[in-house]
């Protein structure tokens, strides 16, 4: 199945249905493992799965972005600040601010990304 039908059945999944997001993305050994449910102008949604010590390099972005943890805990780094974000916790990742996630465990986040 190519990615893009992948996405719009994830998006398709959803509409109109409560679903649990940790069920929505599975771990991979050794991977990082992403799903978007929205990509428009506006921004997008992607749900995420971190098998244990995987990590995303410290990078920016134009734009905000909402981390939602799902299971489990991760790691985040902003602004050369490391702070540990568990599940059921929030933490806004500004534009323009370095940042970068890391595993600790195996974790599952909901990542949105907002655009101007």
């Amino acid at each position: 199945m190519n990615k893009m039908r992948q996405k719009s059945e994830l998006l398709k999944s959803c509409i109109g249905k409560n679903k649990k997001l940790s069920g929505l993305v599975e771990y991979a050994a050794d991977s990082i493992v992403s799903k978007t449910i929205i990509d428009k102008s506006a921004g997008t949604i992607t749900l995420f799965a971190f098998d244990k010590t995987q990590k995303l390099s410290e990078h920016t972005t134009p734009f905000d972005a909402v981390v939602q943890i799902i299971e489990g805990s991760a790691k985040l780094t902003i602004g050369g600040k490391e702070k540990i974000v568990s599940a059921g916790e929030i933490v806004i990742m500004p534009a323009d601010v370095p940042h970068a996630v890391e595993a600790q465990e195996k974790f599952k986040m909901l990542l949105t990304m907002v655009r101007n």
